[in-house]
Formats: C-alpha cells, sequence, structure tokens
C-alpha cells in the first residue's frame, strides 16, 4: 500500500508517532549537509544545463579571463543576470574567478563543459534541464502498479538528451578503437556486410559507422517514434546513403533482414532497458549469419553491489535506473525488470548461451562506464 499524499504529491503528516529520540547534533550537522549537498547538486545541474543551452561555456573556451559584462557583450545577453550565473558556477568550482574578478573557464573545464566535438569527456549534454512533471506523475504511478514507462513515453527531451550524451565518445572511438578491437570486425565491414543495430536510439552509432564503412548496408531499429525520426534527421545531416530506421522492437528484427542474415548486429546500451532481453537475443540469433557477430555494449557492472560501490558515481546510475533504464524495463506485464546496472558480464554470458550462441568474449577498452562482449554462434 502506498504512503498517503496531498494532493500536491507531499505525504501527509497525520499522527506524529512516538516521541522523538535525542538525537546526535554533530550526526545531524553531517547529514544535513549530506541531504542538502545533493538538492545543490540538482540546482547545479539547471546551472549547466543554462550554461550549455545559452552558449556561454562556449563563449568563454579559449578566450581566458573575462568579466560578467565581457561575456554579456559575447552572448548578447543580460549583464546582470550572467554575472550571477558566473559567481554560482565558481561556487561550485566549475571555473575560476580571479582576484581581479573576472572569471575562466580552464582547458579541463572547457573539454567537459563546451568542447562537444573535439573531446570524448564532454558531458554538458546530459544535462537537460530538470525532469518535466507529468513524467515525475508517471515515474511515481509506476511505484503503486509496478508498471513501467517506456522511453517514448519519458518524453522528446530525454530522448535527444540521451543521445547527445553518447555522442562525442560515440564519434571519436567507436571506429578507432571499438571496432578494431573484435578480430575481423573491420574488415568485415569494409569489404561490405548487412548491419543491425537494435535500440539505435538516435541513431549516432550506426551513422558514425556507415559513414565510415559505405560498402555496408545499415539498418536501425527503435520502437521509439521519436528516437527513429531523431535518427532519419541524424542521416540526412550526414548526407548518408547506406543506412535506414524502421520502427520496431528488438524482436522484430527479421524486419531488416528480408534480403538476408546480418554479418553484425549491434546492441549498445539497450538491452538491460528491454522488458526480455532473453527474447532480443533469440531474436538476432535466428537472423545472425553463422559466421556473424553480435557486438554488444553495456554497464560496467559485476551483479556485486559491495563490488560496484566502487564506482563513485554509481548512486547517480541507479537514479538513471529508477527513472529511465528500469521503468523500461518493466513496462510490460512479463519484464525481467534488469535495469541500468542488471547485465553484468556472467548474466549476458548465460542468457546468450541459452539463446542458442556458442561463444562470449568481454573487451574492456578503458572506458570508465562500459564493456564490450563479442558474441558469436
Amino acid at each position: 500500500m502506498s504512503a498517503e499524499t496531498s494532493p500536491d504529491g507531499s505525504p501527509q503528516t497525520g499522527d506524529a508517532g512516538p516521541p522523538a529520540t535525542e538525537l546526535d547534533p554533530e550526526a545531524l550537522k553531517l547529514f544535513a549537509l549530506k541531504v542538502w549537498s545533493y538538492k545543490m547538486g540538482e540546482v547545479v545541474s539547471l546551472m549547466i544545463h543554462l550554461g550549455d543551452r545559452l552558449g556561454l561555456y562556449r563563449a568563454m573556451a579559449g578566450s581566458g579571463p573575462l568579466t560578467g559584462a565581457d561575456l554579456a557583450d559575447r552572448t548578447g545577453l543580460d549583464a546582470r543576470l550572467v554575472e550571477e550565473w558566473l559567481l554560482g558556477q565558481a561556487a561550485a568550482d566549475l571555473m575560476t574567478r580571479h582576484d581581479d574578478g573576472r572569471f575562466e573557464l580552464d582547458a579541463v573545464s572547457a573539454a567537459l563543459l563546451a568542447d562537444e566535438s573535439g573531446s570524448v569527456d564532454f558531458a554538458a549534454g546530459a544535462f537537460q534541464g530538470g525532469t518535466p512533471p507529468e513524467v515525475v506523475d508517471a515515474l511515481a504511478r509506476s511505484f503503486d502498479t509496478g508498471v513501467g514507462i517506456t522511453y517514448e513515453e519519458q518524453g522528446a527531451v530525454a530522448t535527444a538528451g540521451l543521445a547527445r550524451m553518447n555522442a562525442p565518445r560515440t564519434r571519436q572511438t567507436l571506429v578507432t578503437e571499438v571496432l578494431p578491437a573484435v578480430d575481423g570486425l573491420t574488415e568485415r565491414l569494409t569489404a561490405g556486410t548487412r548491419v543491425v543495430e537494435i535500440g539505435c536510439g538516435g541513431g549516432v552509432a550506426l551513422a558514425t559507422i556507415a559513414a565510415a564503412f559505405p560498402n555496408s548496408t545499415f539498418i536501425g531499429i527503435d520502437p521509439s517514434p521519436t528516437a527513429v525520426e531523431l535518427a532519419r534527421q541524424q542521416a540526412r545531416v550526414d548526407s548518408l546513403t547506406n543506412v535506414s530506421f524502421i520502427e520496431g522492437f528488438a524482436t522484430d528484427i527479421d524486419r531488416a533482414t528480408d534480403d538476408g542474415p546480418a554479418g553484425l548486429v549491434l546492441a549498445f546500451d539497450c538491452l538491460h532497458d528491454m522488458p526480455r532481453p532473453d527474447r532480443a537475443l533469440a531474436a538476432v540469433r535466428d537472423v545472425l549469419a553463422d559466421d556473424g557477430i553480435l557486438l554488444v555494449k553495456e554497464i560496467r557492472c559485476t551483479g556485486d553491489f559491495d563490488r560496484d560501490r566502487r564506482n563513485p558515481l554509481l548512486a547517480l546510475l541507479y537514479g538513471f535506473s529508477v527513472t529511465s533504464c528500469l521503468q523500461s524495463a518493466l513496462s510490460e506485464a512479463d519484464g525481467l525488470g534488469l535495469g541500468t546496472v542488471g547485465l553484468h558480464g556472467d548474466r549476458l554470458t548465460d542468457m546468450a548461451t541459452a539463446a542458442g550462441f556458442g561463444s562470449v568474449t568481454q573487451h574492456d577498452l578503458g572506458e570508465p562506464n562500459n564493456l564490450y562482449y563479442d558474441v558469436r554462434p
């Protein structure tokens, strides 16, 4: 049974309960600081979104120290609001405030906050400006019903944000580092093969490979109409003629292989989001050539909470899970509900074996958040 709430969603107080025990003032102070630091993170996240959205970081990158008036002139924005934003950024240690009152975005900060095309560490694209109230309401309802919301239901902002968050590393390392790590894959793509990506999202990965290997044919499939349209736009921007996208689930992959089996199937950061990844793997096996390759990208995790706790961003991953990945994984009644950190290497191997695959080889390419798996018949 859910807790009673007032019409605005806040808990009703009701009975005051038993008398409060005496609290350690120092412990209370430290825990309050921890709690409010998370609220600070929420607010600073919004400031990062505004800095990215308004072009403030880009205007500062490589420009040396600037006053608030200087930055306002460069961006055409209000000087008083810009000055307040700058002070907040300096307070958050995201940039330097010099003794003379000028502000500077150093090279490290610029790599994370401004250099979307040249830095694999660019992160500002992950800051979307908050979750829409209607999506928050849907998330709260899921706790009552046990039924999650799909990526499409999470909204267009989430779809675009996910594509943008993954794009810098994908565009800069997929062709040069990831594909060459898989034995024989680059040669196969160069010669020409049929490639299908399940859960293709905004199409960044597929477009990146399609541009590098014009002799191969690429088809992306995703259940979200918003994501598919975003992927088609990406293909048009890149002037690609060897890639197309269709709406459908991973289990509909046979629609992408009418003209013959796939030589390569990609499953990038998507299996843990699916209600039934086991069925997705079985569907992939049915359409994969006997010498084909399934290349899986999954979250770096072990299945052991204490070991995974070594990741300083583990709480963020669980937050992503509750608000996005697990929601999608529970969006069907019989969903397995794996969530963001639910598909570790051993579980993937067991599922792949049950689906009829013969081998799973893990590739650790040094990415902070992901591992790759070469899965073959």
